[in-house]
């Protein structure tokens, strides 16, 4: 392995590309090149990583086909609904077994495929078991200021899983393997809606026991749906699962919370999402993950009133009362 290309230059795939950098001569492709030549410059991205350092040896370029030509790896930092289209513009630099890994964590629009399956989609004919997934408690300032967390890479070919980890490990980001590419994908995706949620209830003032009851039984929806979809159970106690779901729910450095908070306090969601510079994916997620919900027969009471709270205008403040009035019935460990 030679070189990397990571395409997206948001904060996630600043991180990812510095700690990359650190291992392999590594490639940053920002939409606009202005903000390439910044990065190139003064080794920061200003626009989303400000006052944070990047490795010398990173470079940063506007152009798809520099950054993808001849890379060995393509790493994916581009949101969910934008991932289609630039990987299309990307697809004829791009080798058939080379290995692609996703940062995003969202469901498309429409088509509700999975990043990796739109990745397989639009790069036809490529090997999908070279297809994956790098998810895990992962804030992106923290990552990038080289504060100690962990992450799980996630790819059927375990050889190639094995490589991936190694590009990505670093002495402040601990890499796992994990062949359940389906599962980690899910709960990266879910826990954005499930944030939502536990932000509106701080928004309203709520303590910490609601939020614990909320991530709780949040995760048992995650875990519901990523199973029923193929994934495997365990994955959803782990760093994919149950880690990212806390660090989502509870820092303030979360967008996802930080939509619910101010929902919770009453604010108007355009109004929140239109001075954001960064994106929240669990806003266009929800419609998404509750349409595969009732594809699969499966119960999301949390997801569906976040859902309603997003788009049919039910009040905030109706969150707790509705939940906790539900019929009563037994935990089964978590799964019902």
């Amino acid at each position: 392995m030679t070189r990397v290309a990571v395409i997206g230059a948001g904060s996630w795939g600043t991180a990812v590309a510095a700690i990359a950098a650190g291992n392999v001569a590594t490639t940053l492709w920002a939409r606009r090149p202005e903000l390439a030549a910044q990065i190139r410059d003064t080794h920061e991205n200003p626009a989303y990583l400000p006052g944070i350092g990047l490795p010398g040896r990173l470079h940063a370029t506007g152009s798809l086909e520099e950054a993808c030509t001849g890379a060995d790896v393509l790493v994916l930092g581009v949101p969910s609904h934008g991932l289609r289209a630039v990987l299309a513009d990307a697809r004829p630099f791009v080798g058939p077994r080379t290995p692609v890994v996703s940062l995003a964590k969202g469901i498309e629009q429409g088509t509700l495929a999975r990043m990796t399956e739109v990745a397989c989609e639009v790069l036809a004919g490529h090997e999908p078991a070279c297809v994956g997934v790098l998810t895990g408690p992962n804030l992106a300032r923290e990552v990038a200021a080289g504060q100690p967390t962990a992450s799980v890479v996630a790819m059927v070919d375990a050889t190639i899983a094995q490589e991936m980890q190694q590009l990505f490990f670093a002495p402040t980001l601990r890499v796992y393997t994990n062949p359940d590419v389906v599962g980690c994908e899910m709960a990266g995706a879910l826990k954005n809606v499930l944030a939502i949620g536990a932000g509106i209830a701080d928004g309203l003032g709520y303590g910490d026991n609601t939020k614990a009851a909320l991530m709780t039984r949040g995760l048992a929806e995650l875990a519901r749906l990523g199973a029923a979809m193929g994934g495997d159970p365990l994955t959803f106690a782990g760093l994919a699962g149950m880690g990212d779901l806390i660090a989502t729910c509870s820092s303030p450095q979360s967008r996802n919370r930080h939509v619910g908070v101010e929902l919770g306090k009453g604010r108007a969601l355009d109004e929140i999402v239109n001075e954001m510079n960064m994106v929240a994916e669990g806003v266009k997620t929800t419609a998404a993950v509750l349409e595969l919900a009732a594809r699969h027969g499966v119960e999301m009471p949390l997801a569906s009133f976040v859902r309603r709270v997003l788009y049919e205008g039910a009040r905030p403040a109706d969150l707790v009362p509705e939940l906790m009035l539900r019929k009563a019935k037994p935990e089964l460990h978590g799964m019902r």
